[in-house]
């Protein structure tokens, strides 16, 4: 049996499975992956698994010499290495690999490294999933037709509603509508949708962050969020009856604030989470206060997904140049999810386990401030 102490709770975990999607074959996630799990510290904390094939592998180490990449090959989930990184080989054909290129070759095989990795998920032979980025274009067909990760796994996984949740350390930001043009966006907007997207995401907070009394803020749609209906109604119509029947349901919810004041006054320090109704709209302040090291989580799904917040990068893509900072980060953030997780089930069986759990964390906290 391995253990690793979870930073968070400093509580010892069983060590997770972790599935690896290789993503477009002719971006940088497999450069990630190779830079990433080139360190075997990190096999203390997990068993990896990477769904690509050995040859897709063979093809990007060696343009990374100076990293020390070692791996088995399996074609069977039960016989998995935890001293070592898992190649399950998804295809056994020569693919051509063409870096930095748009082509129906990196999108096809990126589908099949999810297809493979997403089955296994749901059979529960993996603990978690981290994907790494696909292009929405090259990936449409009769099998895939979504516009992302998201969709996709909410369908897969047969939810009625899931919430994309970007975080880096304490500063999350969720959004209500996802990959839709702007124009598309305010009728996508509804009362019961934002309800919905809140729901799920304070159940996150708690169970998959930890945070046992979340903190909710939520922008309105319009600049100024609709100065009281002259710029726009839906924050008089829709947003704010929202808000109201969620603080009737006992969430924690405040706004609508204006997306541009709220950003620059810094007050989303003082929220566990912000909730923006459109893509730009929360991740442009997003990513530029993250500094790249951005996860991204689906919640709302009886798994747990992260990937890293950026796409494939195919002007930097086999040229070694590519930054694994936020890959990085979303191996050890899914980690981390699945025990909070699994914390969070255990303490609700047995409230008893909660309170002693808060007590080591206090403990921990004071010898840590002693220090």
């Amino acid at each position: 049996m391995y253990f690793y102490t979870n930073k968070l709770n400093m509580t010892p975990t069983t060590k997770p499975i972790i599935g690896i999607t290789c993503g477009d074959l002719n971006g940088i996630g497999t450069e990630l992956i190779i830079k990433v799990f080139s360190d075997n510290r990190i096999l203390e904390l997990c068993t990896p698994v990477i769904f690509a094939s050995n040859k897709v592998i063979n093809f990007y180490r060696k343009t990374l010499p100076d990293f020390n990449f070692n791996w088995q090959n399996i074609k069977d989930l039960s016989r998995l290495n935890a001293k070592q990184m898992n190649i399950y080989n998804c295809w056994d054909e020569d693919v051509i690999i063409s870096p930095g290129q748009l082509n129906e070759t990196g999108g096809k095989y990126a589908v099949r490294s999810l297809m493979t990795a997403v089955h296994a998920l749901k059979q529960n032979e993996i603990d978690g999933l981290v994907t790494a980025p696909i292009h929405k274009k090259n990936v449409q067909s009769a099998e895939f037709n979504y516009t992302g990760h998201t969709p996709f796994l909410k369908s897969y996984f047969g939810v009625n509603d899931v919430v994309m949740i970007l975080f880096a350390n304490q500063f999350r930001v969720a959004l209500v509508t996802e990959h839709i043009p702007v124009n598309e966006v305010a009728a996508k907007i509804s009362k019961e949708t934002i309800i919905s997207k809140l729901n799920i995401l304070n159940d996150s907070l708690r169970k998959d962050f930890g945070i046992d009394k979340p903190k909710i803020a939520v922008l309105g749609l319009n600049p100024h969020a609709g100065d009281e209906g002259l710029i726009g109604k839906e924050e008089e119509t829709i947003i704010k009856p929202a808000i109201k029947e969620a603080k009737q349901n006992n969430l924690i919810v405040t706004g609508p604030f204006s997306a541009d004041s709220f950003f620059a006054r810094r007050y989303h320090n003082r929220f566990d989470a912000v909730l923006a109704m459109y893509h730009d709209q929360g991740l442009v302040p997003f990513k530029t206060l993250a500094s790249g090291e951005g996860v991204n989580f689906t919640a709302g799904l009886p798994v747990v997904r992260t990937s890293p917040d950026h796409g494939t990068a195919f002007d930097i893509a086999g040229k070694g140049k590519a930054d694994e900072s936020s890959f990085h980060t979303a191996i050890f953030e899914c980690i981390d999810i699945i025990n909070n997780r699994k914390q969070f089930e255990d303490n609700h069986k047995n409230p008893l386990k909660k309170i002693t759990s808060a007590i080591l964390a206090n403990q921990e906290d004071e010898r840590i401030e002693e220090n």
